[in-house]
């Protein structure tokens, strides 16, 4: 099993130029609909307006910023989410992140994907909630960890991607450790407070389709310092 999103022909960051491979901007109007509906499988959680939307179009980020460290925090409808992301080893992926937060671009977004068995992750990111969302550029691989069987602990967060090079927006958490995801994933941070809430989430299990979260689990703003 992989942690993958759909492809697009769309742009690339780099640490020394943003490159154009031919903009394609995805259509979003078959995007699957999801609602937000309040949940009985756990009180932690509050119910949520998000639904599933066409993401922002926002221009390329700039990279020339400091490569730093720096505190993530999800204001979700269950609760608050803290992520260290690391700017220091994985900085191209922590400014487009930055960018992207501090722009809204994850504002009222649902955590589309939940795995319960064999790579224990809670996949967020996407506006449109169908796993085929993203911005428009590419970031490249940050980061990867060493092959072990373990490269994931829990708490762990990384991008999710259709490919080498092809990281956007999504991203993964994991809850539990993690012995079967490759090394190929770009771990830009880990959770310093919340992995309780996420643990909720997965013990209430999958939503009917098989794919998303029983509890919904929305991101309603982001604040990065």
């Amino acid at each position: 099993m992989g942690v993958n999103v759909k492809k697009r022909s769309v742009l690339v960051l780099t640490a020394v130029a943003l490159i154009s491979i031919g903009l394609t901007t995805p259509s979003y109007a078959g995007a699957k609909k999801a609602t937000a509906k309040a949940s009985t499988t756990s009180s932690i959680c509050k119910s949520t307006n998000a639904v599933g939307h066409s993401p922002k179009k926002l221009p390329i980020p700039a990279v020339n910023v400091p490569h730093v460290n720096r505190t993530f925090t999800f204001t979700t409808n269950c609760g608050d989410i803290v992520v260290y992301a690391d700017g220091v080893n994985a900085p191209l992926t922590v400014i487009a992140l930055t960018y992207l937060a501090k722009s809204g671009y994850y504002d009222q977004s649902l955590c589309h994907r939940l795995v319960t068995s064999g790579i224990y992750i809670l996949q967020c990111g996407d506006p449109t909630a169908s796993g085929q969302g993203g911005p428009r550029f590419y970031i490249p691989d940050e980061n990867l960890p060493p092959p072990s069987a373990n490269a994931y602990p829990a708490g762990t967060v990384a991008m999710a991607n259709a490919g080498a090079g092809t990281n956007g927006s999504q991203f993964f958490i994991t809850y539990q450790d993690n012995s079967q995801l490759s090394s190929a994933y770009t771990v830009w941070g880990h959770v310093t407070k919340g992995l309780d809430i996420i643990k909720a989430v997965a013990a209430a299990g999958n939503a009917s389709d098989g794919v998303g979260p029983a509890q919904v689990i929305a991101i309603e703003k982001v604040k990065v310092k």
